[in-house]
This record gives structure tokens, C-alpha cells and sequence, in this order.
């Protein structure tokens, strides 16, 4: 995809960037010159999946963005303003959000737990909303 310029300067949260299509969303801004804040919970690496905040953010810089990396839950609405607080103190604002942040279930209706429907709903509707 080629690289416009259309994003230079532009600030982006997004949330669930540490890894996956937030990441790649994350590095081809960055390609493009923007600004990226890295809204997600993996801090530490995962025995799994590779990634964290600090990698995706040196990934970012690395192609020509610049990153604030900032562990935030998005249920959690103190977590998200202080985030959106800190993205205003170092670039200046929010131009756009992206919200990737989710959480998914492939079971069928009947053997999805509760606590699973819960965790979706908290992550895919609420913390969306809170963003």
C-alpha cells in the first residue's frame, strides 16, 4: 500500500496496538508520518504471542512515527483518561481513534460461559464506548 503523506503529523490512538491488525494499523501510519499512541494491556511478552507495547513503539519509531506507548485497560475509564491525558501532553491532541482493542469467543451461543459474554461486552461494547 503505497504511502501518502495523508497522516503525517496526524495523532492516532489506538487501542489493542501492541500486536495483530492494531499493530499494523499502527506501522502503516507510522509509514505515513503519524503520531501513534499504543492504548493496550501487553506490558509483559506473552509465552504465545510476541509483543508488547515498548516493541510495537520501537517498531513505530523505527519506520518513521513517533510513539507513546501506555498500558491501559478499556474497561477501566481511569486508565483511559489518563491515557488520553498523556497522548494531549506529548503530541497535542487526539486527530483520530481507532478501536481494535476486543475480545472474542468461537463457541456456539449455548457454550459460551457467562463470564465470556461478560469479558466481550466489557472490551467490544463498553470500553469502545469509554474510548
Amino acid at each position: 500500500m503505497k504511502n501518502t503523506g495523508k497522516l503525517r503529523g496526524k495523532i492516532l490512538f489506538i487501542t489493542g496496538a501492541s500486536r495483530g491488525i492494531g499493530k499494523a494499523i499502527a506501522l502503516k501510519a507510522a509509514r505515513d508520518g503519524a503520531n501513534i499512541v499504543i492504548a493496550a494491556k501487553t506490558a509483559e511478552p506473552h509465552p504465545k504471542l510476541p509483543g508488547t507495547i515498548y516493541t510495537a513503539a520501537e517498531e513505530i519509531e523505527r519506520v518513521g512515527g513517533r510513539a507513546l506507548a501506555c498500558i491501559v485497560d478499556v474497561r477501566d475509564e481511569k486508565q483511559v483518561q489518563q491515557t488520553v491525558e498523556a497522548a494531549v501532553a506529548k503530541f497535542g491532541g487526539i486527530d483520530i481513534v481507532i478501536n481494535n482493542a476486543s475480545a472474542i469467543s468461537m463457541t456456539p451461543t449455548l457454550d459460551t460461559e457467562m463470564k465470556r459474554y461478560d469479558l466481550m461486552q466489557n472490551i467490544n461494547t463498553r470500553g469502545t464506548f469509554l474510548v
